[in-house]
């Protein structure tokens, strides 16, 4: 079955009402005295979080912003994808296909929509299976980034593009760079920002590198100490972490304004941040987020222990062109991501972080237009 079927955001307003009497009534922990955001996100700022999503955030405002973008579903072997579809218009246009990550969902990417369309690109922003509304997830397997790619470019045959461009950061820049093998001749060139070594690697040693890849070599080292809880609990006891996800706005909230606090450098607007927790909220996919990151990792492990070696290099094999965008708070290294220079295009920016699509979108729209420009 390939049929796509138009789809329209309609959140129940018992659900709204649900969310607004769970926000009324939080049971609060306590918090050490002096511990600031040492141990997580502080209670004070997650107060202030919780209160202005309780009485200013306005989702029917947010929902009609998103309703504008022309959204589809389609089942794919068996599982719903959801997708935003926009054409420039432009005859022979060159699709992108944008892919997001963790925590994010494509609420991140539609932004980027209106400059790119302006210059006369297609557009596709699939969701990640078990994200938003790519849900209910019916089986296990779908955390196989190559299993997912496969699906994107069935996806990208069934809006008829015959060869495309991609794009995608985090876990979207792993599912970037495996469309030149799942769709051999048809990917024309890839794109990702913000690569990085393999997670669970050694620490990175900073003998030799430059004073910027120095500063990004600390951090990642830093991040390996201290800032990786969230992938261990994720990629060993998802179903744990499910129950407080899913019952508890605060808990699912937390969870990812941690890391748009820690992994960015511009400061996201309150509205974005708060419209991408309410889509995980409503549509109860942060459980299956976390099964995603499970499974993903359990796959990506089991490569690193057939390959031999965990070096975290992401330029796309099939011998397409590949580019790479390197924002502030990044810790992308190109002697560690790009070993062998074979990088078509590498752009590193001092604004920016994890989302740059919500950070900086017009240095990524510029980035990927000047890229993607070459090879309509």
């Amino acid at each position: 079955m390939t049929e796509i079927k138009p789809f329209r955001i309609d959140v129940p307003q018992a659900d709204l009402d649900d969310l607004q009497r769970r926000l009324a009534d939080v049971r609060w922990p306590d918090e050490p005295p002096g511990v600031g955001s040492s141990r997580g996100l502080p209670l004070a700022h997650t107060r202030d979080l919780v209160e202005y999503w309780r009485t200013t955030f306005d989702w029917r405002e947010q929902e009609a912003r998103l309703i504008a973008f022309p959204q589809f579903v389609t089942d794919i072997e068996g599982q719903r994808f959801h997708f935003v579809h926009v054409r420039s218009g432009v005859p022979d246009a060159l699709p992108i296909l944008l892919t997001h990550g963790w925590p994010s969902t494509f609420v991140e990417l539609v932004g980027l929509v209106g400059p790119l369309t302006a210059d006369g690109f297609d557009v596709v922003i699939p969701s990640l299976p078990g994200f938003g509304f790519s849900t209910p997830v019916r089986e296990t397997g779908w955390g196989n980034l190559f299993r997912v790619a496969s699906a994107f470019a069935e996806l990208m045959t069934r809006l008829g593009y015959e060869r495309f461009a991609a794009h995608g950061g985090d876990v979207g820049a792993g599912v970037t760079g495996m469309l030149p093998m799942v769709a051999p001749g048809r990917v024309v060139a890839t794109h990702v920002n913000g690569p990085g070594p393999y997670p669970f690697g050694p620490p990175v040693d900073t003998e030799g590198l430059s004073e910027a890849d120095t500063v990004r070599a600390e951090r990642f080292n830093k991040i390996q100490t201290d800032g990786l809880g969230y992938l261990h609990l994720q990629s060993t006891r998802p179903s744990t972490l499910a129950y407080s996800l899913t019952d508890s706005p605060v808990g699912q909230l937390a969870w990812i304004a941690e890391k748009f606090t820690d992994w960015t450098d511009v400061a996201v607007p309150m509205n974005d941040l708060l419209t991408i927790v309410s889509v995980y909220w409503f549509t109860r996919s942060g459980a299956s987020a976390a099964h995603f990151t499970y499974e993903g990792m359990q796959a990506f492990r089991a490569f690193v222990e057939q390959a031999g070696e965990a070096t975290g290099g992401t330029m796309a094999p099939g011998g397409v062109p590949a580019g790479v965008a390197v924002f502030a708070t990044d810790n992308s290294i190109r002697s560690l991501v790009d070993p062998a220079g074979t990088a078509a295009h590498w752009s590193e920016f001092d604004r920016g972080g994890h989302f740059p699509a919500l950070e900086v979108p017009d240095l990524l729209a510029d980035d990927l237009r000047k890229f993607f420009g070459q090879y309509r």
